[in-house]
């Protein structure tokens, strides 16, 4: 497990795996769409398939343990429906080592947390992300935060403008879009609804916060935060943190501006 879990890592390093993986933001997909050509063109996803052994859903992921014939190997992606026995096919992507999963109150040496899952003999296509058929677990594909386990709630719409009230001293979410470049590095503070949570991931709570200004079509009305403080979807919240550009988490996860261990209050 520890060639394969090496090899793994310098894959996911190596490639470019998520097209559309943004902080809020629809300005910072990895790569355009891909066309027929170029799908063709792809390298071929390093993948593992076998029997599915053991399965269990637990937070909206479906976790499965796949026995290759010479291992078993623990993956998961987001909830599908599978069976003991059917034979699965999983890419080799973002594998996480010593995971815990405290919606299973477990820990597993290696899991792959996979775009997709597709029963065997099913064509993975050119990557993450790629809009194939035939997946059976989808996994990985978001414009919101890594979700790699844990326990993800979003809500349904976004915040009317001025039902939300800007803190003393700070800013709107659309003004930071705005000067985000003057503002890089330095504290904002920003008040919003928070519009979708995702807890422990990686270590820290993952939230989307809203105050009604911006624009969904370009993203500009929505900002990702980062923090120990735990919330819920729904909580009316105040933000202060550095202003951090382009943070490349690896795997795809790229955010044009997200604000990291922050402190977070609600209201």
């Amino acid at each position: 497990m520890k060639n394969s879990m090496t090899f793994s890592l310098c894959l996911v390093l190596s490639l470019s795996l998520l097209a559309g993986c943004s902080g809020g933001d629809q300005t910072t997909d990895l790569a355009p769409p891909q066309t027929d050509a170029a799908a063709a063109a792809a390298p071929e996803v390093q993948s593992f398939s076998g029997e599915v052994v053991e399965t269990m859903d637990a937070g909206g992921y479906t976790y499965i343990l796949v026995d290759t014939g010479s291992e078993q190997i623990w993956a998961a992606s987001n909830q599908f429906v599978v069976a003991m026995n059917d034979r699965v096919t999983v890419p080799i992507e973002s594998p996480m080592a010593d995971f815990r999963s405290e919606t299973l109150d477990r820990s597993f040496d290696l899991i792959y947390f996979a775009s997709r899952i597709v029963p065997e003999g099913t064509a993975l296509g050119g990557g993450m992300g790629s809009p194939h058929g035939g997946a059976m677990g989808g996994g990985m594909v978001s414009d919101h935060a890594p979700t790699m386990g844990g326990h993800t709630t979003a809500a349904d719409a976004g915040v009317e403008a001025g039902t939300i009230t800007i803190p003393e001293g700070g800013l709107k979410i659309a003004a930071i879009w705005t000067d985000r470049e003057a503002l890089s590095g330095k504290t904002v503070v920003v008040s919003g609804k928070v519009v979708k949570y995702n807890g422990g991931i990686m270590g820290t709570n993952w939230l989307h916060i809203q105050d009604g200004s911006g624009s969904a079509a370009d993203g500009t009305n929505d900002l990702t935060v980062t923090t120990a403080t735990p919330v819920a979807v729904g909580d009316i919240v105040t933000v202060t943190g550095a202003l951090t550009l382009d943070k490349d988490f690896g795997s795809g996860y790229r955010y044009a501006t997200i604000i990291m261990d922050a402190e977070v209050t609600k209201q």
